[in-house]
């Protein structure tokens, strides 16, 4: 996979400008839990989410050990993301994520009691967005009562990560828009889909994206299993779609349902840029292409600079 700025070949860090968005760091203003089907053990697990201070930015709690959610702890992309610190690992972090990033959850530590998965739920972020908005937001204060303003990064030059046909691209842009494209041609009714966001605001994600659920091709669900992965998965948290019969449970709830859920995966792993509080998705024009948690998670190291002009995966 190459991974460099185009046009230039200096460190992808230089591409970056923090700027004030105007707005105080926010967190939960109370505490909630909820508990389901890890999708990849199948077992239970309960998530348990409380207010953070500012400055502390988004980080999980697994058997004592802290984990920052930050780039710099993923260690695998395979069917979900996965942090790990000092052998403690949180597997499928990318819908929460997703939903913290997109409300304004900018501090929150999210305890993992049971399985080391986030739950699955229906397989979209709905339940966690709706969760977070029963309970409210307050501004963040740090440990001497202080409030703090959120940071976002623009991107200043453009940016990309490409592997075979796959690639991800951001431009210079004053607001975040994104461009998701998916290819699936050995599956007629998902086929190529291509969705464009003009607004990528707290309303329009809650209505437009986070409802959208993860899908699979019902021609690979027996060698995922026999792999070990997705042991929890089942009709009730994804949508499944046959080669040959097409989807095998609808409804969809968005004729591109699947595009939608990309993007949904797109801004879980983006946050994982947030470093202190601030925004984690770019302030640019992202475009997509067959894209996944690998590509997703190579750019978001090509924002921190942790590579030159290219980087092999």
């Amino acid at each position: 996979m190459t991974c460099r700025r185009l046009f230039t070949g200096l460190r992808a860090s230089k591409s970056i400008s923090w700027k004030q968005t105007g707005s105080l760091q926010k967190t939960l203003a109370s505490t909630f839990e909820i508990s389901g089907t890890a999708l990849h053990s199948g077992a239970l697990s309960t998530v348990k989410l409380f207010p953070a201070k500012a400055g502390e930015g988004r980080f999980f709690v697994r058997e004592r050990t802290r984990i920052p959610a930050s780039i710099d702890f993923v260690t695998e992309t395979t069917l979900c993301t996965t942090l790990c610190r000092e052998g403690t690992r949180v597997r499928t972090v990318e819908h929460l994520l997703s939903a913290l990033e997109a409300v304004g959850v900018d501090n929150c530590r999210i305890e993992i009691v049971g399985a080391d998965e986030v739950p699955i739920l229906d397989g979209s972020s709905r339940k966690w967005v709706e969760a977070i908005e029963q309970v409210g937001l307050s501004v963040a204060k740090d440990h001497d009562g202080n409030s703090t303003y959120k940071m976002a990064p623009y991107l200043l030059e453009p940016i990309h990560v490409t592997k075979s046909d796959s690639f991800l691209v951001a431009f210079p842009s004053p607001k975040v828009y994104i461009t998701y494209g998916i290819n699936f041609p050995q599956v007629p009714v998902i086929s190529s889909q291509w969705l464009s966001l003009a607004s990528m605001d707290k309303s329009f994600y809650a209505e437009q994206i986070a409802s959208s659920r993860t899908f699979c091709i019902y021609e690979e669900v027996e060698r995922l299993l026999v792999a070990g992965l997705i042991q929890g998965g089942s009709a009730e948290n994804a949508i499944v779609c046959s080669a040959s019969k097409g989807w095998l449970n609808p409804p969809l709830r968005f004729d591109d349902e699947p595009c939608r859920h990309k993007v949904l995966d797109l801004v879980g792993d983006l946050s994982l840029f947030a470093q202190a509080g601030s925004q984690g998705v770019p302030v640019a024009h992202i475009v997509a292409y067959k894209g996944g948690h690998s590509l997703h998670t190579a750019f978001v190291r090509c924002l921190l600079g942790l590579c030159e002009k290219s980087m092999e995966l």
